[in-house]
């Protein structure tokens, strides 16, 4: 697997910050690969596991657990839409389907561990329904990669579809 230097610099240097146990730093070292490589693939999670003196399974029970780790790859531009309370009362079940409809993306049949996206067939977006983006008093809410919409209604989101075509 080719690491650029320059990461695993920052791995590494990560990596200082857990003295006592190097499994502490699984986590913030699969953030850092998932930033970079956009999922965690299982010749990743050994790398991870090699890396720390530690078994693969240590590191692939981690990956399956939390639910923002992705074990395949999400498409070019990754939206989540929130489906807590406050956002599904106030439309989010809708907003899925909208954005599903106008990104031509089948919608994701069940939110657990695994596959928990579906990826368009051209590969330009992929979209999941998450647990609280943490803005409730705005809802619904969505977010495209990093970015952040709140109060996203149909036309909203088809503006927001718009910027990353």
């Amino acid at each position: 697997m080719d690491i650029p230097a320059e990461l695993e610099q920052k791995i590494d240097e990560t990596i200082t910050h857990y003295p006592v146990s190097k499994r502490s730093a699984v986590l913030p070292l699969l953030h850092l690969l998932q930033e970079h490589l956009g999922y965690i693939s299982s010749e990743t999670a050994d790398w991870v596991a090699k890396k720390l003196d530690l078994q693969p399974i240590n590191v692939l029970e981690i990956v399956t657990f939390y639910p923002m780790f992705r074990a395949a790859p999400p498409g070019r531009h990754h939206i989540r839409v929130c489906r807590t309370l406050s956002c599904a009362m106030a439309g989010s079940y809708k907003l899925l389907n909208d954005l599903c409809e106008m990104a031509h993306i089948e919608r994701p049949q069940h939110a657990g561990h695994g596959t928990p996206f579906t990826v368009g067939e051209d590969g330009k977006f992929s979209i999941e329904f998450v647990e609280c983006l943490a803005s409730c008093g705005t809802a619904p809410v969505c977010m495209v990669n990093d970015d952040f919409y709140e109060g996203v209604n149909k036309e909203a989101a088809a503006e927001i579809l718009q910027k990353y075509q």
